[in-house]
């Protein structure tokens, strides 16, 4: 697969959180299909990679507070990815987003800084970083890592018998985001669009390094393509999660090591879901601001 690295420029435009990235210009638009909601098709988070959920949250949460997320709020997103999953789940990231909050500097109460809307269409893991993140989360949290001063000195996260068990030709893990819009107004402005992933080819796919202090990490940014099937939820609740597939090792892209896509499968589940903030062209121009976070899980199959 082609390969783009850089290890300077703008602050995290997609993925994990602390990292370092290059711009990019020369996007070309991708029709993006009204509301998945009213459609007769039915999206699956198994299948196609995304799926929305009503699911509101049980208590009040600053979402702008750190440790109020780890403690209060992860502890919702794994009891949901489990109960969509039926597997165990270990939520271990997140980002706060809003191109206001971004340009205001805004910083989360022991946190990073809030994050833009990511305006390219990507997914966060690859062939080689998905298994890399696995391995790291049995590992102590370090550096900049969201967990470290959460988990007891010289714990993990996920044991490493499980990590070593998920990683063998026979095992099985996913990551998993759960999406949330943490304003009190419906999404207006930047919603997120999500790819079919029975539409994505390993061709789509280009690989891009993203450098953090003590890591460095890949993405997927993809390449155009006519083929792809993408949607949006529009004027996404408080109530509502996005439950949104980063990667799972069981999908035939993944399996297949980039030989085949997912849909060469039918019955299999899929890899992951390509996504992307963007403007619709009915939005207003003085729509309200889009905050929202998203929390990775890993998810540990028996």
């Amino acid at each position: 697969m082609p390969r783009a690295r850089s290890g300077v420029g703008r602050d995290n435009q997609c993925g994990e959180g602390g990292g370092r990235r290059r711009k990019t210009r020369g996007y070309r638009e991708v029709a993006v299909a009204r509301d998945p909601r009213t459609g007769t098709r039915r999206l699956s988070c198994a299948r196609n990679g995304f799926e929305l959920h009503d699911a509101p949250v049980r208590e009040a949460i600053d979402f702008l507070d750190h440790a109020q997320v780890v403690r209060r709020y992860y502890p919702q997103c794994v009891a949901l990815i489990e109960t969509i999953t039926g597997a165990r789940a270990y939520a271990f990231d997140h980002n706060v987003r809003s191109a206001t909050g971004e340009r205001e500097k805004r910083r989360i109460t022991g946190g990073q800084n809030v994050q833009g809307p990511a305006h390219v269409v990507h997914g966060d893991y690859t062939l080689r970083s998905a298994v890399d993140r696995v391995q790291q989360l049995a590992l102590p949290p370090e550096g900049n890592d969201t967990l470290r001063g959460y988990l007891p000195e010289g714990r993990s996260l996920i044991a490493a018998h499980d990590a070593r068990r998920v990683l063998e030709a026979d095992g099985r893990f996913a990551i998993i985001n759960v999406w949330r819009n943490i304003d009190d107004h419906p999404v207006a402005s930047h919603p997120l669009a999500l790819c079919d992933s029975q539409t994505v080819h390993p061709d789509d796919l280009v690989v891009f390094e993203i450098h953090y202090p003590n890591r460095i990490g890949e993405n997927y940014w993809a390449r155009y393509s006519a083929d792809f099937r993408m949607y949006y939820y529009p004027h996404m609740t408080r109530d509502e999660a996005l439950i949104i597939k980063q990667w799972d090792s069981a999908g035939p892209l993944a399996r297949s090591q980039g030989g085949h896509g997912d849909a060469s499968e039918p019955d299999a589940p899929c890899t992951f879901s390509f996504h992307s903030a963007f403007h619709p062209e009915d939005a207003a121009a003085d729509a309200r601001d889009r905050w929202s976070i998203e929390v990775r899980c890993l998810v540990i199959y028996p």
